[in-house]
């Protein structure tokens, strides 16, 4: 079962986020609270949203997603942080499912564009993404400011 996260499942998408973490091999770097994320997603101003895979009582994946705007087709699209799927429940298409409430979501709503990023190495979910008709855009290559260089052009 997919559905929109509740204030309930905090506990549940910070786990899987640390979980995301370790697969990506940068556990170290996600330091996330159920605090943080409570307020992220169901604060007075939410910044992102979330859906959840449900298989039985447990929580077992997630997609944690904000809009973003094209300038160019002058209407909001999304935009997909995370996707994750806890590796004992993979292959039950709860992945394709979290991708499906989001493509109705952008449908729905006259989203244009429904964006992610993955990792190079990540052999599985690329496959995953070529066989869903999702397409690379190898144009770009992605920036990030971010610690000590952040805060120096911060003013900081």
């Amino acid at each position: 079962m997919i559905r929109r996260a509740t204030t309930d499942d905090v506990a549940a998408i910070t786990a899987l986020i640390h979980d995301l973490a370790e697969y990506e091999k940068a556990s170290d770097e996600c330091t996330v609270t159920e605090a943080q994320i409570a307020t992220a997603l169901f604060g007075d101003a939410p910044a992102a949203f979330a859906h959840v895979a449900q298989q039985g009582d447990a929580v077992v994946g997630l997609a944690l997603w904000f809009r973003n705007f094209s300038t160019w087709d002058g209407v909001h699209g999304i935009y997909l942080e995370d996707l994750y799927v806890r590796p004992e429940f993979r292959g039950a298409g709860h992945g394709k499912a979290l991708l499906t409430a989001l493509a109705r979501e952008c449908v729905e709503r006259g989203y244009t564009r429904l964006s992610w990023s993955v990792l190079k190495w990540n052999t599985p979910s690329i496959e995953f993404y070529d066989s869903l008709g999702a397409q690379p855009q190898d144009e770009w290559t992605t920036y990030r400011l971010s610690g000590a260089p952040l805060a120096e052009l911060g003013g900081r």
